[in-house]
């Protein structure tokens, strides 16, 4: 008999969703975010998670004390593929890693350990694209804003490395795609999400007048180190894909 569970769709969801797979010795798990519609079989049955952090931490430890913190990042990336059957991929790679060696996150003759380390390449490298992708425009409040809109849910994975690099200026970063950002006061940063109501493209276009000079200037650099006759417009989409260019100010026109 089949159990459709539904979670919050957070991490700590998940993690408390594979707990209770677990404690309730739940069979042929269907795992799913609340609101989901899914086609019940006639003798299905149905089980919500809320979520327990309790729970989720004896989860993560366990995975920590079996494969370890490497595994266990893979994980977590793959959770942030937002990839369409992804929970039940991660439920089974946790029970063969909790039931097996602790070399099991190597084997990658395991087709569910290789569809994971597949997807955590693919999650990361979006993530190192968007170090360099994201464009900052200063806004008349003085508030540094930019719109992203990465295949993958990377924001939590590039939040280090922004407030580490911007540590003296107060910036967001929106995910248009996804409706949420983050917001860095100088001191912490923090989830977002902007009322429906508000047109947050329209707010990026809202420059000061110095970022308005400056956005001019670099288009004139972009421009003036470009060599006509060295274009390799393939190369080039190789490195910066078409898909970001929509918020790349060098590329505008």
């Amino acid at each position: 008999m089949s159990t459709t569970v539904y979670y919050d769709g957070t991490w700590q969801g998940l993690l408390t969703a594979i707990f209770e797979d677990y404690e309730y010795r739940l069979q042929s798990c269907i795992i799913v975010k609340s609101g989901t519609a899914v086609t019940q079989s006639l003798f299905g049955r149905t089980h919500q998670v809320y979520t327990d952090k309790k729970k989720a931490l004896r989860v993560k430890n366990g995975l920590l004390k079996n494969v370890g913190k490497v595994a266990l990042q893979e994980l977590y990336c793959a959770f942030l593929s937002e990839k369409e059957g992804i929970e039940v991929l991660i439920l089974r790679v946790v029970q063969y890693y909790m039931a097996g060696e602790k070399s099991v996150h190597s084997n990658y003759a395991h087709e569910d350990v290789l569809q994971i380390k597949k997807i955590h390449k693919s999650v990361m490298r979006e993530r190192h694209r968007f170090k360099a992708f994201v464009r900052f425009r200063e806004s008349t409040d003085g508030i540094f804003l930019a719109l992203i809109e990465p295949d993958f849910n990377v924001l939590p994975l590039i939040s280090t490395h922004f407030k580490d690099r911007y540590a003296d200026q107060l910036w967001i970063i929106y995910d248009v795609k996804r409706q949420y950002g983050l917001h860095y006061d100088k001191s912490t940063v923090r989830e977002i999400v902007f009322d429906k109501s508000i047109d947050v493209k329209q707010l990026e276009a809202v420059c000061s007048t110095e970022e308005q000079l400056y956005d001019r200037l670099w288009k004139r650099y972009f421009q003036s180190t470009n060599i006509v006759e060295r274009k390799n417009t393939k190369l080039h989409v190789q490195h910066v894909p078409k898909r970001y260019w929509k918020y790349l100010n060098e590329k505008e026109g």
